[in-house]
């Protein structure tokens, strides 16, 4: 059974340490950043810049100039724009571009990568990210020193001293249940944002966006030729991201996207394509009848897997060790086991569906949040009348569902986007002890909610909380899980929703086309009205769900590892030790897929902080 190759491949975890960019800049302190490495890891292993900086890697994504004075670093597939097309380009190509002085910025370059140039001559280091921040990369000064790497950890690892934990960064990741950029967990490192450019140079470090999405609608044009420009930028970005002589699978949810990609690579594959999925013991998570159905209609080689509590238990620590942060979306699990699933398989790269729904409009929240919308455009005057009469002193009865709309609409975005968040519904001072709380800004997590909501040139609400996704949703959550899974697994990931032409049709989409409530994705779906079986169409959005907070009520194994989970988090004195024992007892019992969201974060820091032998700054 397949199953059984997974302790040879969670040997990925260490084997993945060099692949990318790993490099420093400003003195030729080279040498000691490879110390205490791997043994493979030695002077030959890097390529340097003489008294100012180096650059380690392999021949095919690190290019040196004749003299010796410029490196440039490439992680990833990148693209120029050449004549209409896109042209594939090498570290060499750019480092030809950049000394001709043909080069201009990471504004030419398209598709998902990572890059950095270090300039000896000009005693300069440039680093860029892709503009959805498919490829990481982090960044530090220590001592005037630039160190920069695609892997958290090889920049702690780098730097002379070992980096303390940030208690804000904590304190977000229990907020968002992510650790939200340009931040890291650790103080003094940071990662490059989506579309963002870094400059090292003087020791001073400048960054600078280099790309925000546009949002700008699209004049009038034939709806049928839009539909066939949407599905002509999918079948071509498909193309575009096949592994070359390797085998090509799909992610298979029985979702638009997934189930889009998968059809589309049925087109491009001799044979059957390969997709796969994994389903829930569990009423109200599994979706596999939807995925078989689009298995069906495209004629897949079609292969599932229904993950048990059994293995969230054997997954939980091999994803705490391949963690560069504490990561606290439970999703992780099934998508680990789909992606191990298609490596015993033979497959060398999978295509993943994220993304399509922060593009055209697909998540829940969007609608809701329409819904309330509509109550700003009542007349103030009969607002007050109708506020009066259901929230106040003496309100009527028998009216909690107009009262919570209203206490909701009269909220203003996107605050009115947490209003179910854990932390703000239990509450701070419930949760934390208090040497923590004076030591975090809690008003910053909806401060950067609100700067990432305002920032787009945009007058629409719909498009603002599209930019949002893109960043929280996406790049600080979706595209981490997804990267992180295939790691583990083995096995490379591409997105081909968030191809740069495809990203930039999608924001010219008339906000009332992409959601209009109560219907999501509306010109998507008209689009692939005669491509997806009518039921993908239809379905409700669920995506790889787990049933961890359900599990949880019966299963033993479960219980004993967040018990034993708790009991050494709450050793650490920086959560309440009744509010750990509440959660995981009473608020579980009232409603365990809620309460089970925070039991998974706070289980998941803990596993981490253990497997990394870490403590936290307070307690």
């Amino acid at each position: 059974m397949w199953k059984n190759a997974l302790s040879k491949s969670a040997g990925v975890k260490t084997a993945a340490d060099y692949e990318g960019i790993v490099g420093v800049a400003d003195r030729d302190s080279w040498y000691r950043v490879a110390e205490g490495k791997r043994d493979s890891v030695t002077k030959q292993d890097w390529l340097r810049v003489p008294e100012w900086g180096a650059v380690h890697g392999t021949a095919s994504n690190v290019a040196a100039a004749p003299e010796g004075d410029v490196l440039v670093a490439l992680g990833g597939d990148c693209f120029m724009e050449s004549a209409d097309t896109w042209k594939p380009v090498s570290a060499h190509v750019i480092l030809e571009d950049y000394i001709a002085g043909r080069f201009e910025g990471p504004e030419q370059l398209f598709g998902h990568f990572s890059i950095a140039i270090v300039d000896g001559r000009e005693k300069r280091c440039m680093l860029a990210a892709d503009r959805y921040g498919v490829h990481p990369l982090f960044y530090a000064v220590e001592d005037g020193v630039f160190h920069f790497a695609t892997q958290l950890q090889q920049v702690t690892q780098a730097l002379a001293r070992f980096p303390q934990i940030s208690i804000q960064a904590v304190y977000e990741y229990i907020y968002f249940r992510i650790i939200p950029g340009p931040d890291t967990l650790f103080s003094g490192i940071r990662r490059l944002q989506p579309g963002e450019e870094v400059v090292f140079s003087e020791g001073v470090v400048k960054p600078r966006s280099y790309w925000r999405a546009s949002w700008e609608a699209r004049e009038a044009k034939d709806a049928e030729a839009s539909e066939r420009e949407l599905f002509a930028l999918l079948e071509s970005s498909v193309k575009l991201r096949l592994a070359g002589d390797g085998l090509t699978g799909a992610f298979l949810s029985g979702g638009l996207d997934s189930s889009t990609i998968s059809g589309l690579l049925s087109r491009q594959t001799s044979g059957q394509a390969r997709t796969y999925s994994i389903g829930f013991d569990a009423p109200g998570y599994d979706e596999m009848e939807y995925a078989r159905l689009v298995a069906r209609h495209f004629g897949t080689k079609h292969s599932e897997y229904y993950v048990t509590p059994r293995d969230v238990v054997d997954a939980v620590p091999l994803i705490a060790e391949i963690q560069d942060q504490p990561f606290g979306k439970e999703s992780i699990v099934p998508a680990y086991y789909c992606a191990a699933m298609a490596r015993s398989d033979g497959v060398q790269r999978l295509l993943a569906g994220d993304g399509g729904d922060e593009l055209f409009g697909g998540n829940a929240h969007y609608a809701r949040q329409q819904l309330f919308s509509l109550y700003g455009h009542v007349p103030q005057s009969l607002r007050r009348g109708v506020e009066l009469i259901f929230l106040g002193s003496h309100r009527i009865p028998l009216t909690n569902k107009i009262r919570s709309y209203l206490q909701q609409a009269r909220v203003p975005l996107p605050r009115r986007l947490e209003t179910y968040n854990l932390l703000e519904r239990i509450g701070r001072r419930t949760i934390f002890v208090d040497e923590v709380l004076e030591e975090v800004d809690a008003g910053r997590p909806m401060a950067l909610l609100e700067d990432a909501y305002f920032a787009p040139n945009t007058r629409h609400d719909v498009n603002r909380m599209l930019a949002l996704d893109l960043r929280f949703i996406l790049a600080d959550g979706d595209l981490v899980k997804v990267n992180m899974a295939c790691q583990l697994a083995g096995v490379e990931v591409a997105y081909p929703m968030l191809d740069d032409r495809l990203v930039a049709f999608a924001g010219s989409i008339p906000p009332r086309e992409k959601f209009n409530y109560p219907r999501l994705r509306v010109f998507y779906k008209k689009a692939m009205r005669d491509f997806l079986p009518k039921e993908t169409l239809s379905k409700r959005k669920q995506g790889f769900g787990l049933p961890f907070g359900c599990w949880l009520r019966s299963d033993v194994a479960l219980r004993e590892l967040v018990g034993d989970s708790f009991a050494q988090l709450a050793k650490r004195r920086v959560f309440r030790r009744e509010f750990l024992d509440d959660l995981s007892s009473r608020k579980h019992a009232e409603h365990a897929a809620y309460y089970g969201e925070m039991i998974w974060i706070l289980m998941m820091l803990e596993q981490w902080l253990s497997a990394k032998q870490l403590s936290l700054p307070i307690g």
